[in-house]
């Protein structure tokens, strides 16, 4: 099946693509490179540098007339989107339609999109909290994922186009970038090993579910050879604090440095966990990596990188 993946050099993105790829997908990839390499990429996916709010990513959709499009490439610094709503949903909605409409005229089946499942529920009533939750999002990120999946349900009952919005928890692993995405194990990773200080905003009571990146790409396939219509969790159904993640990493890195704490960020919830069981009901899917397996092989990552640099 030919694909087209945006965002596809980047962390969740070029996970994807490794997996689509493997299953013998002809898979091409949209991205500008603003936060991950063309190094991210297989030889095998063909990288396209564009912006997808451009005449020309639209153009290469309907020209390439992909079978599927995972759309992963997104404003995703839940701060930022705080900062300037206005480019937030410039990206993430003036992009996403931009694709959606030659997705539409090249006659693409089915589309994957990454959504949240930390941002679009809000301070949360149940945890962990289940798609029927009440979407509560409290930053324009959220905002404007949620948006984005009632595009994507708009476009079902206009023109029949399938899809799955897969409302990921709090994405890690290996690849992730450490400067200026959202990403706390990657900052902590990268600080560990420069000697820098680990800044912890708030109290660092405050917990979120951490999810593998490889556990996310395997349902990123699933969903494609699903027939499944609608929203869907990825993520643990955990909660984890911030002071118990670094306490976590710490004992995988086998480092021993106390956090510096600052003044919580606006826009940043207290609690979210989120509940995977219609993952599993739908695609079969569960999480496979631990926490902590999945802390060490990804503080392994950025210490590899951190040697080659050195």
């Amino acid at each position: 099946m030919k694909v087209v993946v945006t965002g596809g050099a980047g962390f969740i993105g070029s996970h994807v693509c490794d997996r689509l790829v493997e299953s013998g997908h002809e898979v091409h990839a949209i991205d500008d490179l603003s936060s991950g390499p063309r190094a991210n990429l297989a030889a095998r996916v063909r990288l396209h540098v564009l912006d997808i709010r451009s005449p020309q990513a639209a153009q290469l959709v309907l020209g390439e007339q992909p079978q599927a499009l995972f759309h992963l490439a997104a404003q995703m610094d839940v701060r930022r989107s705080v900062a300037d709503p206005s480019f937030d949903a410039d990206v993430n909605l003036r992009g996403f339609l931009n694709l959606l409409e030659s997705a539409v005229k090249a006659g693409t089946r089915r589309v994957i999109f990454s959504s949240t499942g930390g941002a679009i529920y809000g301070e949360q009533d149940a945890f962990p909290a289940a798609e029927s939750h009440p979407q509560r999002p409290c930053s324009p990120y959220g905002v404007s994922k949620a948006a984005g999946e009632l595009y994507l349900n708009y476009y079902r009952m206009q023109y029949g186009l399938s899809y799955a919005a897969l409302r990921y928890a709090n994405v890690f692993g290996p690849r992730q970038n450490p400067h200026g995405e959202a990403g706390v194990v990657a900052i902590f990773c990268e600080r560990l090993l420069t000697g820098k200080p680990c800044t912890i905003f708030g109290d660092g009571r405050q917990t979120r579910d951490f999810v593998y990146v490889e556990d996310v790409a395997r349902a990123n396939l699933a969903a494609l050879e699903s027939d499944f219509v609608g929203a869907m969790n990825i993520g643990t159904g955990l909660e984890t604090d911030v002071n118990q993640l670094y306490a976590l990493l710490g004992k995988a890195a086998a480092l021993s440095r106390p956090a510096e704490y600052a003044a919580g960020k606006p826009g940043e919830q207290r609690r979210s966990c989120i509940d995977p069981s219609l993952a599993l009901k739908v695609l079969g899917w569960m999480p496979k990596v631990a926490l902590g397996d999945g802390l060490g092989l990804t503080f392994r990552f950025f210490a590899d990188r951190h040697a080659k640099r050195a």
